[in-house]
């Protein structure tokens, strides 16, 4: 009797399949001195050095959440954070393309398996950012043509793909927003990434030529505000609302940074002493071990909240509202407000460091200046304007349709 064939499953290897949480975390932490001493390079070039890429990648960190099944280590989310808190904590700049371009995966989730598979290839190396704003894109019979530009790409410069954004006719006079993957080959990009703080993510802009995008290599853009459709994967974290998830990556890089200041402002308490007598060091201060004190529980606060709303939106993931859960789009907008909240904390910490460690520290050469700089450009991100989402969770707590996306 004949059989049916059986159907290859497209499975890769980790380089390390021994590889712990706790060791990639334990590399983590030992880049930060290096991390350091390179943040001023990294701003003149303004982009992720060739250098620390290359780490990245021996170290496994672009892996933490790739699927298993594709090469990666699938770690929990609560890993990613910490490894991408301690990235940052050594160079924001560094953790925030870190934190985007090895978060990705999570979104690839949603995407055809074909696409998937084509994306990791042989050896699952995928390194991806993504951008928004998306623009009109031409349909043809099985995909879409695509020409476009697209700013703010963090991590282009070392990438292998990048997740663009085209509009579609939606059949009834409107459009429909898509992601769509695009290889390496097809896009070129231009340097126009010139900012006060945040010049090493390389944030540059990409730009695409009449290249055609198969549908298979396109996806929802909805997924920041729906259930993934994340079947290929077993793990629940792939399958979750994507609105959340944004900000745990940017609220990671956030702590790490105000981390590395806390770390500059010990040792300037250690090492400086007042101005007035008695002229003790600042750590033997009443006033400045206030300073510290306050700085440090602020910046201790905003890493709990964050790794709660890490372990709820996990939860969240895992109660699939197509079997009966409750990972609504009022618990993603609720998760979403909670980790901006984490991020003001961490913030607010900065501002006792920054106005507390002397004016000697606001030289264009201080790395704490450097370090407020780089917290004041993340500030500006569109999805931190408390404002706009704290009334969109308030509208859908009380059964009204949210007034933007985020």
């Amino acid at each position: 009797m004949a059989t049916a064939p059986t159907q290859t499953v497209h499975t890769l290897t980790p380089p390390e399949p021994g590889l712990t949480p706790e060791a990639m975390i334990a590399r983590a932490t030992a880049m930060i001195p290096t991390l350091r001493s390179r943040q001023a390079e990294a701003e003149a070039a303004g982009r992720l050095l060739e250098q620390t890429n290359q780490e990245f990648l021996e170290a496994g960190f672009f892996r933490v959440v790739q699927p298993r099944r594709f090469g990666g280590y699938e770690f929990s989310l609560t890993t990613y954070v910490r490894v991408m808190m301690e990235i940052a904590r050594g160079c924001p700049s560094s953790g925030w393309v870190l934190a985007l371009v090895s978060g990705h995966p999570i979104m690839l989730a949603d995407f055809d398996e074909r696409a998937q598979e084509e994306a990791y290839g042989d050896d699952g190396d995928y390194r991806c950012p993504s951008v928004g704003s998306p623009v009109p894109v031409k349909a043809e019979e099985g995909g879409y043509r695509v020409s476009g530009a697209w700013d703010y790409t963090s991590g282009c410069d070392v990438s292998t793909h990048a997740m663009v954004s085209g509009l579609i006719p939606d059949g009834q006079g409107g459009f429909a927003a898509r992601l769509m993957l695009v290889d390496r080959e097809d896009f070129t990009i231009v340097d126009n990434w010139r900012m006060m703080g945040m010049q090493g993510t390389g944030s540059r802009q990409v730009v695409v030529k009449d290249v055609f995008i198969p549908d298979y290599r396109t996806a929802p853009m909805a997924m920041w505000q729906a259930p993934g459709a994340g079947a290929t994967h077993a793990n629940p974290m792939y399958n979750g609302r994507k609105g959340s998830f944004f900000l745990i990556e940017l609220g990671a890089v956030v702590i790490g940074t105000v981390k590395g200041a806390l770390d500059l402002y010990e040792e300037i308490c250690c090492t400086k002493k007042m101005r007035f007598p008695p002229k003790v060091f600042l750590y033997e201060s009443h006033e400045f071990q206030q300073y510290y004190g306050d700085a440090q529980a602020k910046l201790d606060a905003a890493e709990s909240l964050l790794l709660k709303v890490t372990e709820e939106y996990v939860e969240a993931c895992a109660a699939d509202p197509r079997t009966g859960g409750d990972f609504t789009e009022e618990t993603d907008r609720r998760l979403f407000t909670v980790a901006q909240e984490a991020c003001r904390l961490a913030w607010d910490a900065l501002e006792i460091i920054f106005t507390t460690a002397g004016t000697s520290i606001g030289a264009k050469d201080s790395m704490l200046a450097r370090l407020y700089r780089d917290a004041s450009v993340q500030k500006t991100h569109f999805v931190q304007q408390r404002s706009r989402t704290a009334v969109n969770a308030a509208r859908l707590h009380f059964g009204l349709s949210p007034l933007t996306p985020f």
